[in-house]
């Protein structure tokens, strides 16, 4: 994928070496348990580091509910957000043209991020989605087959999160209706920081038309994790929609 940083040593301000490539670990779903789709883990850590709190728990308990659950390790600091987008959306191509071996239905793919990582969710349906490929960042990028498969997801989570930038949330309206942003799942407490921009947010997507489903929780902060019913509720979010793409 395209750089568009010199990165040659780690002074000790970066969370990963220059010899590192983006990848994802699989979190199978139990055997003798249905799959209902495939779930992208995408960790938060401000785009400076992947925290493993919303790593493997998350991953572990998604698989337990029927979804192939894999944690993306895209591209943090030095590399910019958009790199981070299309190692997300590479991810997505690359489990989607193994759908069958994974068990799933091609169109039953969705995301979930946390923080930052829910923004790289979004940023990604935004701008890195269908057949968007590096060569939107670098025009030397050469296109493979993997970048003939579409990156679109069926649904996003966004926990304690929203569509924007890192600490400031997109709430444009004609903005999010031309990124042509698909159902979008929220949870979120009130002694979040973001708070605010998370309910203008939820409302600004709701104006686009999309399905959306929000849950507040009074008095958690930000960055609880797998912690709470979350989980439950995008499970219960997400099987419908997978559910449609079956008929």
């Amino acid at each position: 994928m395209p750089t568009i940083t010199n990165y040659t040593v780690n002074n000790g301000n970066y969370q990963d070496n220059p010899d590192f490539r983006p990848n994802m670990v699989w979190y199978p779903v139990p055997e003798g348990t249905e799959v209902k789709g495939a779930v992208m883990v995408c960790p938060c850590g401000a785009f400076m580091f992947r925290s493993p709190n919303e790593g493997e728990p998350v991953a572990e308990r998604l698989a337990e509910l029927g979804y192939q659950s894999f944690v993306v390790n895209y591209r943090v600091r030095p590399y910019t957000m958009e790199e981070g987008s299309l190692d997300l959306a590479r991810a997505i191509r690359y489990v989607r043209s193994h759908a069958t071996e994974y068990g799933i239905d091609p169109d039953d793919i969705a995301s979930v991020g946390f923080s930052a990582g829910g923004i790289l969710c979004g940023d990604e349906a935004l701008h890195f989605d269908e057949l968007v490929n590096g060569t939107a960042l670098d025009e030397g990028y050469s296109p493979d087959e993997l970048d003939s498969v579409s990156a679109n997801v069926c649904a996003i989570g966004m926990i304690y999160s929203f569509y924007g930038r890192l600490s400031v949330s997109n709430n444009n309206v004609d903005d999010l209706r031309a990124g042509n942003i698909p159902p979008t799942f929220y949870t979120y407490g009130t002694e979040d920081p973001f708070y605010c921009q998370f309910n203008q947010n939820v409302e600004a997507v709701r104006q686009v038309g999309v399905q959306v489903e929000s849950h507040v929780l009074d008095g958690w902060p930000h960055g609880f994790g797998v912690q709470g019913e979350w989980t439950t509720w995008f499970d219960n979010f997400l099987s419908p929609i997978m559910g449609d793409n079956n008929l």
